[in-house]
């Protein structure tokens, strides 16, 4: 089995097997690309926070526009500051394939991070029990025995992937994005929040598709310690459309929050 979700190869980052979705087998799941996209963000250099010795700067919204399916092969990523500031930086990047052809677009905010004197308001949000209180759970049968799915692991405390209804559970990465570099806590979480929709289906997943056509998170601060907590709740309509609505979580609190727009069909209906 692979270490690693990608294999770099030049200006290339070769996918392995282990960014295999629960769609279709020769499809990456959104997640392993998400990732790789936050990372080449984090790399930026030439925006005034971005400059070496500049103030650090997080990534305060991302959204991803995914514009066709990412097949498991090599893929590019590329990232530029559009809008540079002082205080704030706004970026853009996109992911194609060898050829060239835009398979994920993103666009978002990084901000400067400094001291702030406040006394942060109080939250609603209840303190969740930890990933080790949470099962594993079985996950869809695929038909294929490695995948994103075996390359995360999951501890679930509400729900479960074969159940329908909302959701609550632990995710952590078991193994890295590249090879023999540590995942970035901006990775661990971007890599987690776009399996909202998986987590949380609201219907039968043997007999319908709800597939994200996009994927926005917003990002109070980033997560402390290896694990994310995704706190999701699926809503289809009659209409063909629908919206995953994901809290992000650690072990300290609320993080943040993910949104995905749905295609919602019959599995009959495709083709």
């Amino acid at each position: 089995m692979p270490d690693s979700f990608y294999v770099s190869q030049g200006d290339l980052y070769a996918a392995t097997e282990l960014t295999r979705g629960p769609w279709d087998p020769e499809a990456q799941h959104a997640g392993a690309p998400a990732a790789l996209i936050g990372r080449e963000v984090e790399r930026l250099g030439g925006g005034r926070i971005g400059e070496e010795g500049g103030p650090p700067a997080q990534v305060g919204r991302i959204t991803y526009e995914v514009l066709r399916s990412v097949p498991i092969g090599p893929v590019r990523v590329e990232a530029r500051i559009v809008r540079p500031g002082k205080r704030v930086e706004m970026f853009e990047a996109i992911l194609s394939d060898e050829a060239g052809d835009p398979l994920m677009r993103a666009g978002g905010w990084r901000l400067r991070t400094e001291t702030v004197s406040i006394d942060p308001p109080e939250t609603s949000t209840r303190r969740l029990p930890p990933p080790a209180a949470g099962e594993p759970r079985e996950f869809f049968p695929t038909g294929y025995d490695v995948g994103y799915h075996t390359a995360m692991e999951y501890r679930f405390v509400r729900g479960a992937f074969m159940e329908v209804g909302p959701a609550t559970v632990w995710m952590r990465m078991a193994v890295p994005l590249v090879p023999e570099e540590r995942p970035s806590p901006l990775q661990r979480v971007l890599i987690a929040a776009d399996s909202g929709n998986g987590v949380s289906s609201a219907l039968d997943w043997r007999r319908y598709l709800f597939i994200n056509v996009d994927l926005s998170v917003h990002l109070r601060r980033l997560p402390a310690g290896e694990w994310v907590c995704l706190n999701a709740e699926t809503f289809p309509e009659e209409n063909g459309v629908g919206m995953a609505d994901t809290q992000l979580l650690d072990e300290r609190g609320q993080l943040g929050r993910a949104v995905q727009t749905l295609l919602v069909a019959e599995r009959d209906s495709i083709g």
